[in-house]
Order: structure tokens, then C-alpha cells, then sequence
């Protein structure tokens, strides 16, 4: 019977995942003595993947286009910069991202002739391959700390950016953009970090006491990562004040305009859009899309809101 999945879905299905085979490989050759047999394990279950998805769309094509070579260098060199912490996010991400692709290859199929075969190739990726991985990755990675990194990251740049763009529709001199700007930031990452502080204190009151309770009657606490509002802290304030300084800094290096703190943040979110649509399985066009709308409305609304306080105050600095 005919195939519905689409031609070009089905191709990227394959490339994906002579894509992944090619990443296990190169991580295998530096990767650390312990990650060795599951890397070996999981490069074994790829090639046997790449077979059957080949012969299920009759697609033969395993040449990476150039965008997949790029990304392909981008994971490796994550991988070696932050070693078995890289590999984890990157193995970690890949999960997430397979699990998400699969189920959409499984709603196509699943009352056809063809689900059952679909069904066994999928049940051997969710029950084998991201059990492994899974099993790899556990208590590794806190998503927390990824969450509050960029958090923190996103609320900076997105904030400041709105600040730099009010302060230059309100004020005369680009010195005063760029210290009321820093002047924010600091306030802006302090807050951030005091208000995570707050609230990480009391949610990590509110597991100690779950834990204790189950403890009392008897039950094993359900695993989770252990809160440090200290380091929760940290993270967010420090991440928070980074993202600011994408705006900040093109006015700290002279520029006498709002265009090339735009373009900077344009840039950075789409790069940082790329990480996080990775990280969670979202698509990725979707979220650029979403992060550049909130910083086009952003600008919008504190460009007017600085014009409007320059003709009513007659702002003047």
C-alpha cells in the first residue's frame, strides 16, 4: 500500500537518525572509559534503526546536508568542551527530541497495515535506547538548574532590552541610556536573584516536609533533585545579568542607536531559541518565532512608553 507519511518528513526521519549514529561515533572516540559500552550499545541500536526506517521509506540517502554537518560539529564540540556533562545534556536532548518525532511517525501509522512494524521499531527505541540513555543520564543533569540558567537569561535579555529602547525614545544622550541600562540590570539581577532565593527556600521546605511525612508512614519519596536556594540563587542572578548585557553592550561600545542592541538580542534569542527548542522537543521555528515576537512587543511598547514620557516630561538627560 502506498505510504502517506510525507516524502520530505520521512527523509529527515532517516538523515535524523544517520545524524545520531555519526554523533555516537565521534563522542565514542573521546569519550570518558565509563560511557564507553553504553555509546557502543547505543551506535548498535542506530544502525539497526537506519536499516529499517531505509527499508520502510525506501530512502537510500545518508549524506548529511551542510546545515546538519554544522550542527553535527556544534554537539561534538559541546561534547568535548564540557565532557561527560555535555554528552548527558546532548544524549539527554536527543531523547527528548526522538521521543517527540516518533510519536508522530506512530500517529500516522498506527491503523495502518504497516503499524505493527512501526510499533515494534518504536517500542525497541522507547524500551531500549531511552532506557539506556535514561538510565546514563540519571540524577546528572539537574533540569532545574537548566531551567533557572535560562530563565535568568531569557528575563535579562528581554528586560534590559525593553529598558535600553525606552531610555533611548526618552533621553538625549546615550551616556544616560547606558547608565540608567547598567543601573537596571544590577537591580534586575539582584531582584531575580533574591525573589529565587524566596521561592526555591519555600519549595525546598515543602519537599523536606513531603520526605519526612513519607518517611513516617512507611513510603519510599518519589525521587527528585535536591533545591538549594543558595546556588538557585546564583544561577538565575548571574544568568539574569548576562542576558542583560546583549542590549547593554552595544551602547557600552559607542553606539548611538537602539538598532544594534536589536540586532544583537535578534541574534542571541535565536541562538538561544535553538537550544531550548532542542532541549524540550519544540519545534524550533516555532519558539524563534515566539521569542522574537516577545522582543518585538517588548521594543514596541517601551519605545512608545519613552516618547510618551519625553513629550509629556519633557525628558531632557
Amino acid at each position: 500500500m502506498a505510504v502517506r507519511y510525507p516524502e520530505r518528513l520521512a527523509r529527515d526521519l532517516v538523515l535524523d537518525e544517520v545524524f545520531d549514529l555519526a554523533l555516537y561515533e565521534r563522542v565514542l572516540i573521546f569519550a570518558p572509559d565509563r560511557m564507553q559500552d553504553m555509546l557502543r550499545e547505543l551506535t548498535a541500536i542506530e544502525r539497526k534503526h537506519i536499516a529499517f526506517w531505509k527499508a520502510f521509506f525506501k530512502i537510500d540517502e545518508e549524506e548529511l546536508g551542510v546545515w546538519r554537518k554544522i550542527k553535527l560539529s556544534l554537539f561534538v564540540g559541546v561534547c568535548r568542551l564540557f565532557g561527560e556533562s555535555g554528552i548527558h545534556l546532548i544524549l539527554e536532548a536527543i531523547e527528548v527530541y526522538g521521543i517527540r518525532k516518533y510519536l508522530n511517525v506512530w500517529e500516522v501509522y498506527k491503523d495502518e497495515e504497516l503499524g505493527s512494524a512501526v510499533r515494534s521499531i518504536l517500542e525497541d527505541e522507547f524500551e531500549h535506547e531511552d532506557t539506556l540513555v535514561s538510565t546514563a543520564i540519571e540524577k546528572k543533569i539537574n533540569p532545574e538548574t537548566i531551567r533557572n540558567i535560562f530563565l535568568g537569561f531569557n528575563d535579562g535579555l528581554v528586560e534590559i532590552l525593553g529598558a535600553v529602547s525606552g531610555f533611548f525614545a526618552a533621553f538625549a544622550a546615550t551616556s544616560s541610556v547606558l547608565m540608567a541600562s547598567m543601573s537596571v540590570a544590577v537591580a534586575g539581577a539582584i531582584s531575580m536573584a533574591a525573589g529565587v532565593f524566596v521561592s526555591s527556600g519555600s519549595e525546598a521546605e515543602v519537599r523536606r516536609t513531603e520526605q519526612e511525612k513519607s518517611k513516617f508512614l512507611g513510603k519510599s519519596s518519589t525521587g527528585s533533585y535536591a533545591v538549594y536556594p543558595g546556588f538557585s540563587a546564583i544561577v538565575v542572578g548571574t544568568s539574569y545579568f548576562i542576558g542583560a548585557m546583549v542590549p547593554v553592550l552595544p551602547v557600552l561600545l559607542g553606539s548611538q542607536s537602539l538598532v544594534a542592541s536589536i540586532v544583537a538580542s535578534s541574534v542571541i534569542i535565536i541562538f538561544v531559541s535553538f537550544i531550548l527548542a532542542f532541549l524540550s522537543g519544540m519545534d524550533v521555528k516555532r519558539r524563534v518565532l515566539i521569542n522574537l515576537g516577545i522582543i518585538a512587543f517588548a521594543v514596541i511598547v517601551t519605545y512608545a512608553i519613552g516618547i510618551g514620557a519625553r513629550a509629556i516630561w519633557g525628558v531632557e538627560i
